[in-house]
């Protein structure tokens, strides 16, 4: 390969420090690093070692020092509560510099941690940003997460504060947060000292004397914070990875490596300066709602949305093209799942057509691998690339992406296109053998990884170790499965416990997905490996419709069987597959597979914390038990 891209990439690998020096010189430092990479305490590496900085600074006050304090900072757009409110910079600063003047006033300081509870509401980020500010270290867990859940979290992160809302709004319906709210703190051996609340107009919560204080009384007379310097290294947040059961692992991100790398990727990777009106689709509870949601697009100086909605049903299956069209959006960045729900409401993308899409200039996909046909027909409705990226909540930003901003590659469908700068990925055996181009194997990340990801979980450096640098010394596992092509485009096919063994055979559900999901009929699919006593395991297929569909489902199973037999060949022993109405998902769209297999074969699980609704479950074991699983 050649071009722009490249020669940046291989800089970015020949000349690291250097490179990610220069990009961090674009951001404001209180004082200069004393090394760029400190590796003296490897495989814990640490960026910009000695400097300090603060990234609530580099997000807000540092562009009204540049004249850009009239500009639209944040816009949040609540179709459930019918209500859409900008924020320029300026007046997005003083209501953080004002609730970090409220945190300080309930002893909160520089290295405590405050827990977020919160929808996604524009006070969510403002908790972040206030947080950062003073140097504080912010938590945020999903709003309406179970009580047990969140107890947890205050046992983990140890929070000197709670910041939290009176309840979130999910299409029609109200859920209360402060009865679980109570709850969690009851349950926790590590109890907050005080909670800040700020209450909706939808419910309004009880107050505890003592222990909670309201939201906007304390920030009307709290003094302004200044922003606090803090070291480069030193946690910004503790993000808890999902489906955590037990002692949860939290992911820790520092200040400066994130700053720069964030700052960097808006350019680079999306294609944005500043000025421009950028969109994550997603949740602050999520690793994209921290990076794409709040910290990334103000770091770069864009108009950034916060979206209290959902992509159907709020109200309609054109949701999207009515806020891209309101807000003038440039970039869309959301989960697949999102595209196949549309797709499957307006399979002709009808609704597309009452809207002015002429400002929107490209789509990214993440969370949930992209089917090329949900690619293809996102691709073709919108008529702008669609861009699939790959990265995860360890890493904080993409591994993988079509480096839009340096130069739009060719799309392969079904590949993420190429490795970003910084990061030096290969595919290795169980041995940790490097594979040839075009095998199977494990996805890791050569050490010591680029700036922004994890420098090590709260407080675990154990836990750190063996969950992701010891089964292949010398790099990052990322527990995905997948191989690179002759042209270097990386494939990311499942999670490497989704590589299944059918006689002997190493096949990957994720092909078999990609299938499944080329038939006219099918919306959404997802294919588990199920316990055979003579192949080892089968794959087993399960199909959502696209609505409106009528034809016996007997011949639509038989056809993609088929399908599957043509394309990928008999040795995938693909017979057996189900419709269901709905698939378990996480609240970011991931499809909930390991919990699926679980189910066909009868073994005990417990439900995911951040299962999207726990009555698709028994869906689910009831369409197993029908086709003879589930036992």
């Amino acid at each position: 390969m050649t071009g722009r891209y490249q020669e940046l990439y291989d800089r970015s690998m020949t000349h690291s420090e250097e490179f990610w020096a220069e990009a961090a010189q674009q951001l404001s430092w209180y004082k200069k690093w004393d090394r760029v990479l400190d590796d003296s305490n490897a495989p814990f590496y640490r960026w910009f070692s000695g400097g300090e900085v603060n990234t609530c600074f580099n997000a807000l006050d540092r562009h009204i020092e540049d004249g850009r304090g009239d500009q639209a900072a944040l816009i949040y757009d609540s179709p459930v509560t019918s209500t859409v409110e900008t924020f320029t910079y300026t007046r997005l600063r003083d209501e953080v510099a004002r609730l970090a003047g409220a945190l300080q006033a309930r002893g909160v300081t520089k290295g405590d941690r405050g827990i977020i509870y919160m929808p996604m509401i524009s006070q969510a980020a403002m908790a972040m940003l206030a947080c950062a500010r003073i140097g504080a270290i912010h938590s945020v867990v999903f709003g309406g997460f179970a009580a047990n859940e969140l107890a947890t979290r205050f046992n983990d992160a140890k929070p000197k504060l709670v910041m939290a809302a009176s309840c979130g709004v999910e299409g029609s319906r109200v859920i209360e947060y402060k009865p679980l709210l109570d709850r969690a703190i009851e349950r926790a051996d590590h109890k907050p000292e005080s909670v800040l609340l700020f209450q909706r107009s939808q419910c309004e919560a009880p107050m505890q004397d003592g222990r909670d204080y309201d939201w906007v009384v304390e920030c009307a007379k709290a003094a302004p914070a200044d922003c606090v310097p803090v070291a480069a290294t030193d946690p910004l947040y503790i993000l808890y990875t999902s489906g955590t059961t037990g002692q949860p692992k939290g992911v820790v991100r520092d200040n400066g490596g994130h700053m720069v790398a964030l700052h960097w990727s808006m350019k680079n990777i999306y294609g944005v300066e500043a000025g421009d009106v950028y969109w994550a689709a997603s949740d602050v509870g999520w690793v994209v709602g921290h990076s794409y949601i709040v910290y990334a697009p103000l770091l770069a100086g864009c108009t950034t949305i916060m979206y209290e909605g959902k992509p159907v049903g709020t109200p309609d299956a054109g949701a999207f093209w009515r806020v891209i069209s309101q807000h003038r959006v440039k970039v869309l960045f959301t989960a697949p799942t999102a595209f196949r729900a549309i797709k499957r409401d307006d399979p002709n993308a009808k609704l597309m057509g009452d809207y002015d899409l002429s400002c929107f200039e490209a789509l990214y996909l993440a969370g949930e691998r992209s089917d090329p046909d949900t690619l293809q027909w996102a691709e073709k409705s919108l008529g702008v690339p669609v861009i699939d990226h790959w990265w995860q909540t360890e890493t904080g930003w993409p591994i993988c992406a079509n480096p839009r901003g340096v130069e739009l590659l060719p799309i392969k469908y079904g590949s993420p296109t190429v490795a970003v700068c910084g990061w030096d990925v290969q595919v290795v055996d169980e041995g940790g053998n490097r594979l040839e181009r075009g095998k199977i194997g494990a996805l890791v990340a050569k050490l010591p990884l680029p700036p922004g990801t994890l420098p090590t979980l709260w407080q675990n450096e154990e836990r750190f170790k063996s969950s992701y640098l010891e089964e292949f010394p010398g790099y990052y596992a990322t527990g995905d499965a997948g191989f690179i092509d002759e042209d270097g485009y990386i494939y990311v096919m499942s999670r490497t416990d989704d590589i299944i063994n059918v006689a002997g055979h190493r096949l990957s559900t994720g092909g078999m997905e990609e299938v499944l999901s080329g038939h006219q009929d099918v919306a959404e699919c997802a294919v588990i490996g199920v316990h055979d006593d003579l192949k080892g395991q089968l794959p087993l297929g399960f199909v959502v419709l696209k609505s409106g569909v009528t034809r016996p489902h007997d011949t639509i199973i038989a056809e993609i069987v088929a399908m599957v037999r043509d394309q990928i060949g008999p040795v995938a022993a693909f017979k057996q597959a189900t419709i269901v109405d709905r698939l378990p998902k996480t609240r970011s769209g991931k499809i909930l597979r390991k919990t699926m297999r679980s189910i066909a074969d009868g073994e005990s699980y417990n439900t995911p914390a951040t299962i999207d609704d726990p009555a698709i479950l028994p869906e689910i074991a009831d369409a197993l038990k029908e086709i003879g699983y589930a036992k």
